[in-house]
């Protein structure tokens, strides 16, 4: 590997334009993959700019497509870069790439929701997760499609340090649809406040740092996209299995414009549904008429907490889904109005 002096100089040689390695190897975009390039590598610049100082450092660029933003970080003096690619039309287009990055870009045709990333780069690269964030960062303009699966399953890796985050506290630089960035980083009373504000942000600093309007993109998205950038946090805000707050917060935001205990409630079996919701909002001293918008991440500490001690107390009680209760009850109804049914047909 050359020195780390001579890495932060190395620029690309002149290459094709994005525009005609489209060209040159007939590529269009997916509708149903929703795929959306970026042609402006003053853009593609722009976007790895808001990653930070990239110099001597291992970068995952999820979705390459091809190549805008593979062509910026390339150009920001990194040591590796690796791409993971899933679509094959976009190999050939990458490789020209890499023939002229010689020992700086790898690529992987495969799926970003298996790849194991934690295998990737040199051991020496790992950092406690107290310490500073390590020298490896994911870098994506993301599909539509995959952005909302992916960021959850990522956000799970944060609270498990495993995945890409085995390396220490790993910054991430993505594209989202403008509405889905709004979320991620809406703060407590917003119109956008969603679970996906607090799954964010009980784990990580989120951060909305560009907008780029949709007529940037081939084919032109109807939304315009914003780029979030994720730095997790020495010590998540709360301090729960992520399947158990995941639960909580899927539960209270189905019911957004109700108040907070309507969601709650389906937390527990009917049978007990009054009292145990009246139990969990009195210990965790939240006002059962604030709406989900209005909870903050403490709240959600709070609940979270109360509710892994409810859970603890009855063994059963985290394994329970209020919709498989419906279910039976409507199955149950069903048979026994079928029954009824059935001995009013029969003769006197």
């Amino acid at each position: 590997m050359a020195a780390g002096g001579s890495l932060s100089a190395f620029r690309l040689p002149p290459l094709p334009t994005i525009r005609e390695i489209i060209k040159l190897f007939r590529l269009h975009a997916a509708k149903q993959l929703s795929q959306n390039f970026l042609l402006d590598l003053r853009l593609t610049d722009k976007i790895v700019r808001k990653a930070g100082t990239l110099t001597n450092a291992y970068v995952y660029e999820v979705g390459p497509g091809p190549g805008g933003i593979t062509r910026s970080i390339l150009n920001a003096g990194v040591a590796e870069l690796l791409v993971v690619e899933k679509d094959s039309r976009f190999l050939p287009g990458l490789q020209m790439l890499s023939d002229a990055a010689p020992g700086k870009l790898r690529i992987v045709h495969g799926d970003v929701l298996t790849f194991k990333i934690e295998r990737a780069f040199p051991e020496s690269l790992k950092r406690h997760w107290e310490d500073d964030p390590p020298n490896v960062h994911i870098i994506g303009n993301l599909p539509f499609s995959v952005s909302t699966p992916l960021i959850i399953k990522w956000l799970e890796n944060v609270s498990r340090r495993d995945g890409p985050f085995a390396y220490g506290r790993t910054q991430m630089t993505l594209t989202f649809q403008k509405e889905v960035a709004e979320r991620l980083t809406a703060t407590t009373g917003s119109k956008q406040r969603s679970r996906l504000s607090i799954m964010a942000q009980y784990l990580c600093s989120v951060q909305h740092v560009l907008t780029i309007p949709g007529r940037a993109f081939v084919p032109k998205p109807e939304v315009d996209v914003g780029v979030v950038r994720f730095t997790p946090l020495t010590q998540p805000r709360i301090e729960q299995p992520f399947q158990l707050v995941e639960k909580v917060v899927q539960n209270v935001f189905q019911f957004r414009r109700k108040y907070c205990h309507r969601g709650l409630g389906m937390l527990f079996p009917e049978a007990q549904r009054v009292e145990s919701t009246g139990k969990l909002l009195q210990l965790a001293d939240v006002d059962p008429t604030l709406r989900p918008s209005q909870l903050s991440v403490s709240h959600f500490k709070s609940l979270c907490d109360v509710y892994r001690k409810m859970c603890d107390e009855d063994p059963h009680l985290f394994a329970y889904n209020f919709r498989e209760e419906l279910k039976q009850n409507k199955s149950k109804n069903q048979e026994k109005e079928g029954e009824e049914s059935y001995r009013l047909q029969l003769p006197p």
